[in-house]
């Protein structure tokens, strides 16, 4: 920087007769802090808004109920889950609902309660049908949540267990006309028997090959009920078993009973989600997820025992649905094997989420309005599900229910991006790394040292250079000043230093390693002759990474 020559520093230290004091210095035009200031915290980049704060509602006051929470039976789950807290404003004590699910299920529990009320008389029939039809695959899907959410077992073979239990049910109820209240209990220990043998190989096989398995014996069983003559290979299904809805009713009322039986079942699977998933099993298989069944095990948690657990415990569930499945429709047909109902059933758990119950519940109904109500729609509808489940597994990390996390973390990233790459007031950090730093005040003290980095680089001039060769100690002018504050509030690791090579001889520049028992590191081959020399090459050389900063 060029200085004007009609500009002098007066040295008021002069007067004393130093040895090396100068009576005057060329130095720059003076210009005001304020100016300074707001030159350069001004921003000149279009900034747009992206999202918005969090907001939560707030009630005044606790009280004593703030801490007589209710649980939900047999789990150790809240009700809602209150925060309470002062505001540090007002003083005032408030509550805040954290998690708003349950306020959710409630309204949503509600609304599929009180749908049959409002469905229009043409399409009265089929949706109501479709309701049924929803509420029992709503509890298969719960339970298959069991085993692939909370338990990590890539299972297929879901509707093997509740086929086998189904048929052997229809069967029983058949041969020996059994009441349709007997069916669900032994569909529930056909499945548990059936979970047991096909538990056994998950304690050996992991992943993609036990998939393998399950699908295989999913076909295998499918193969025997098709060619077995006692199972009806020659009407296509198994039918003439016992049903809970009278036949002297009206259609009407028998869909009704069959609606709200359903939904009453989908309650139950829901219930004991809530009973596996929020209690000890869940507890254990949440500290052994994917990857990290070593650490686990190490600590002592046996986390293969509970995925049996979990396994059979699901197992005997989806038996009881096949129970149930037999005395709502009368019977049951082979297509309960077939290899597009387990691809529906996978793109009900995928759509939704994987891991959460409310995905279960809403991939469920997805599908089966498309499959159900949309069935005029010919095999254009499945073309629908499966595009919708294609782009779920492409841009969305956890379904439906996974989007809201998702939004929050990207709407973070480019927040911290945008603040990091302002030309004017920003740039000092990647936008990689300013989205991976947590502590945002680092941000803003790289960006103060950047705005007075770019302050500093004004005053570096050949005549302040020359000043500080002249005058290395007392006082000096306020650029050199500046400079020399800047430098020596700088951290130790990489900081100059002077390091002696031969005592009152030589003289090396070196850098600081800033670690105890590190040595330093040693900057240029050069040998100064005196300590001056030597300080002023470590002016000149931070002066250098000032200006390359």
């Amino acid at each position: 920087m060029s200085l004007d020559s009609g500009t002098k520093w007066r040295n008021p230290l002069f007067v004393w007769g130093g040895k090396r004091d100068v009576e005057e210095l060329p130095t720059i035009p003076f210009r005001s802090h304020q100016e300074v200031w707001e030159g350069t915290r001004q921003s000149k980049t279009k900034l747009n808004p992206v999202g918005r704060l969090r907001y939560y509602h707030k009630w005044p006051g606790h009280g004593r109920t703030m801490w007589n929470r209710l649980r939900y039976w047999p789990t150790r789950r809240r009700v809602l889950r209150l925060r309470g807290e002062y505001n540090p404003k007002t003083l005032r004590a408030e509550k805040t609902i954290v998690d708003k699910r349950p306020i959710w299920w409630v309204l949503g529990l509600l609304a599929l309660a009180i749908a049959p009320l409002f469905t229009p008389g043409d399409l009265q029939n089929t949706l109501l049908t479709a309701g049924a039809t929803f509420g029992i695959y709503s509890a298969i899907s719960l339970c298959w949540m069991l085993i692939m959410g909370t338990a990590g077992v890539f299972s297929l073979a879901t509707y093997a267990v509740v086929g086998t239990a189904a048929f052997v049910t229809a069967l029983l109820a058949v041969k020996f006309a059994l009441p349709w209240w007997l069916l669900p209990p032994i569909g529930a220990l056909v499945g548990l028997v059936f979970g047991g043998i096909i538990a056994l190989p998950a304690t050996r096989l992991d992943g993609f090959y036990y998939a393998l398995l399950t699908l295989g014996l999913n076909e295998l069983c499918r193969v025997y009920f098709i060619t077995s003559k006692e199972f009806g290979s020659a009407n296509g299904g198994l039918y003439g078993a016992t049903t809970y809805v009278p036949e002297d009713w009206s259609q009407l009322g028998q869909l009704l009973l069959a609606y709200y039986a359903c939904f009453g079942l989908m309650l139950l699977a829901l219930l004991l989600y809530r009973f596996v998933n929020g209690r000890r099993l869940g507890r254990i298989l949440r500290m052994a997820p994917e990857k990290r069944e070593a650490f686990a095990e190490a600590t002592g948690v046996n986390f293969r025992q509970a995925r049996v657990w979990v396994f059979l415990i699901s197992s005997a569930a989806l038996g009881f649905i096949g129970g149930f499945y037999t005395s709502n429709f009368g019977g049951v047909a082979f297509s309960i094997f077939n290899f597009d109902t387990v691809l529906l059933g996978l793109a009900m758990l995928v759509i939704g989420g994987v891991g959460r119950a409310e995905g279960a519940v809403v991939g469920t109904l997805i599908v089966v309005f498309f499959d159900q109500v949309l069935n005029t729609w010919g095999p254009a509808r499945f073309m629908i599900i499966g595009l919708i489940m294609l782009l779920v597994v492409l841009y969305l990390r956890n379904g439906l229910f996974g989007i809201k996390a998702q939004f929050r973390a990207w709407r973070d990233k480019k927040k911290s991006e945008r603040r990091s790459t302002r030309a004017e007031k920003g740039g000092e950090m990647l936008p990689e790394e300013a989205t991976e730093t947590d502590d945002k005040s680092i941000i803003y003290q790289r960006r103060y040292d950047k705005m007075t980095r770019n302050h500093l680089k004004t005053l570096v001039s050949p005549e302040v250079i020359e000043e500080h060769r002249q005058s290395l100690n007392g006082q000096h002018s306020e650029a050199l000043e500046r400079l020399l504050i800047y430098f020596r509030t700088r951290p130790q690791v990489e900081k100059y230093a002077i390091m002696a090579v031969e005592r009152f001889e030589g003289y090396r520049i070196v850098a600081l390693s800033g670690h105890r028992g590190v040595a330093p590191r040693v900057v240029e081959d050069r040998i100064y002759s005196t300590p001056d020399e030597a300080c002023h090459g470590v002016f000149m050389r931070r002066v250098q990474d000032l200006l390359e900063s």
